[in-house]
C-alpha cells in the first residue's frame, strides 16, 4: 500500500468542534506525540520519517473521546489513539496526519477484585500492579516497559511478555475479559465486548474502535525472587529454560535465554555475566528457589545473582533487560543493532540450534518461553547486526523456509505481525465502528 498525501484539514473548524478539551498543537511536542520506539528498525526509521499528527488531544474521560471522535467522523479527520508510545512498529504513528489521540490522562481505576480488575485505558501497568498486590492479586503479564506502558497501549499493541511463561498470551481466553469502545461516527455510539469478541480489537493497532474501558483477569500475587545463571554452552542454557518451563510444579514469571555477547550490553549486571558466557535471567516463586539450583547444575550452569523477593523492589529489575528492553540496552551501546521476532517449531530445540550455529554472531539468539497453546514454546527476539535491508530480507527469508514464523518488525501492516490475516469478523467489525475509515489509516493492507 502507497502511502498518498491526506486531503488538507481544516484546523481551525476542528479545533472549534474541541472546545473545552486539552489540545497540543505545538510543533515539537506533537512530532515527539506522533512516534513511538519504531526507530529500534532501521527500516520503518526510514519509513515512518516525518509523518506527524496535525495536533495532539488528550481526553480526560469517555464523554470527551465521544466528542472527539464526533468531530473527527463529520470533519473526516484521521485518529491515530496513542497509549504511552512504547511499542516498536509504529502503530501510534499517524501516517495521514490528523488527530493524535492521546489516552494517558484516563487514569481511573473502577475497581479491583479478586482475580478481575476493571480500569480506565489509560491507566499505567504498574500502577494496576501494585494496587492489586494490596489484595493478594497482580498483573498475570506485561511488557518489559510495565513502568510506563499503559494497558490500551498493552491490549491494542502487544500480545504477551513477563508473565507469559505461566498465562500465556493475552489474546488466550480468560485474559482479556471485555473491553468498552467507542465508534468513530458522527452520532459516536458505545459498544461493550465481552467474552470472545474483545478479540475483534484485542491486538488491533486502533483500527478497530477507541478502547476507553478494560477489564482484565488477574493472577494470584506470588513473592518473585531474581535469579541470573550463566552456562558455558549456549544449548545447555536453551535446555535448561525448557525444563524449567516444563516443570509445572515450579511457579515462575520470566525465563529469558540470552547468548554470548548480549550479556555485555547489560551494564549492571556484567559483574554476573562473564565474557563469553550464556545467561538464564529467571523471575520465580521464592518456594522454588530451594529446587531450582539442582536443575541448574543438571544442564551445567551456575547462579551469580540472586535477590529475594523483598530485595528485588530494590535497585534495578531483571525485567527490565528482558523481552524488548534487550534491544534497548543492545542499541544504547551499539545503534546498528536491530531484532527479529521469531516464533520455532515445537521440534525440541532443533530449528533454535541451527539458526544458533548457522548465524553466529550475525543473529544473537534471545529466547523467552512462554505458554503458548497450551504447551510451552521458546520464541525469539533475537537481536541483528543489521547491514543492508537487503541481508535482513535474507535472514527473515532463511528462516521462514526453514519453519520459523516471523512476526515481522520492520513492517508497519499489521498482517505482517502476529495476525497474518485480517479475520473477515474483524473487517465487519472496522466497518461498523469505523464507516470513513479513519482510525489509524495505513496499517493494514485491506
Amino acid at each position: 500500500m502507497t502511502i498518498t498525501p491526506a486531503p488538507a484539514i481544516d484546523l481551525e473548524a476542528l479545533i472549534k468542534s474541541l472546545g473545552g478539551l486539552e489540545i497540543i498543537t505545538e510543533t515539537n511536542q506533537v512530532a515527539k506525540l506522533s512516534s513511538d520506539y519504531h526507530t529500534f528498525s532501521p527500516i520503518l526509521t526510514a519509513k515512518l520519517a516525518g509523518k506527524v499528527g496535525d495536533l495532539v488531544v488528550r481526553p480526560a474521560n469517555e464523554e470527551e473521546v465521544i466528542k472527539v471522535a464526533a468531530a473527527c467522523a463529520k470533519h473526516r479527520v484521521p485518529l491515530t489513539i496513542r497509549g504511552a508510545g512504547t511499542g516498536n512498529y509504529g502503530q501510534c504513528v499517524p501516517l495521514f496526519g490528523g488527530v493524535v489521540l492521546d489516552m494517558s490522562r484516563m487514569q481511573h481505576i473502577y475497581w479491583i477484585k479478586p482475580g478481575v480488575a476493571q480500569v480506565e485505558v489509560g491507566v499505567k501497568l504498574a500502577a494496576l500492579d501494585k494496587q492489586a498486590r494490596e489484595i493478594g492479586w497482580e498483573m498475570r503479564m506485561a511488557p518489559s516497559t510495565y513502568r510506563t506502558a499503559t494497558i490500551g497501549g498493552f491490549i491494542a499493541g502487544g500480545s504477551g511478555g513477563i508473565g507469559s511463561i505461566q498465562y500465556g498470551l493475552l489474546a488466550d481466553r480468560g485474559n482479556l475479559l471485555a473491553l468498552r469502545v467507542v465508534t468513530l461516527e458522527e452520532e459516536p455510539r458505545v459498544i461493550e465486548l465481552r467474552g470472545d469478541d474483545v478479540q475483534k480489537v484485542n491486538h488491533a493497532w486502533g483500527i478497530n474502535g477507541i478502547i476507553t474501558r478494560v477489564e482484565i483477569a488477574l493472577g494470584a500475587a506470588y513473592p518473585w525472587a531474581e535469579v541470573v545463571a550463566v552456562f558455558d554452552d549456549f544449548m545447555q542454557a536453551a535446555k535448561f529454560g525448557q525444563a524449567l518451563g516444563n516443570a509445572d510444579g515450579m511457579i515462575k514469571k520470566e525465563i529469558g535465554i540470552f547468548a554470548s555477547p548480549i550479556g555485555q550490553y547489560f551494564t549492571a549486571l556484567r559483574q554476573y555475566i562473564p565474557d563469553n558466557k550464556h545467561a538464564a535471567l529467571l523471575i520465580v516463586a521464592e518456594p522454588g528457589l530451594e529446587l531450582l539450583p539442582y536443575l541448574i547444575q543438571e544442564y551445567d550452569g551456575k547462579i551469580t545473582y540472586e535477590k529475594s523477593a523483598q530485595e528485588a523492589g530494590k535497585g534495578f529489575h531483571l525485567a527490565e533487560y528482558t523481552w524488548n528492553h534487550t534491544t534497548l540496552h543492545a542499541r544504547s551501546a551499539d545503534t546498528s543493532i536491530t531484532y527479529l521476532q521469531s516464533i520455532f517449531p515445537n521440534d525440541n530445540l532443533q530449528t533454535v540450534e541451527h539458526m544458533y550455529r548457522h548465524f553466529g554472531d550475525e543473529v544473537m539468539m534471545h529466547l523467552e518461553f512462554i505458554r503458548f497453546k497450551g504447551a510451552i514454546a521458546s520464541p525469539g527476539l533475537q537481536l541483528v547486526r543489521y547491514t543492508t535491508e537487503e541481508r535482513l530480507n535474507e535472514i527473515i527469508k532463511y528462516h521462514e523456509t526453514h519453519g520459523v514464523f516471523i512476526a515481522n518488525p520492520h513492517s508497519y501492516f499489521i498482517e505482517d505481525g502476529w495476525k497474518r490475516a485480517i479475520d473477515p469478523e474483524h473487517l465487519k467489525f472496522k466497518e461498523m465502528v469505523d464507516p470513513y475509515g479513519l482510525m489509524n489509516p495505513g496499517k493494514s493492507k485491506k
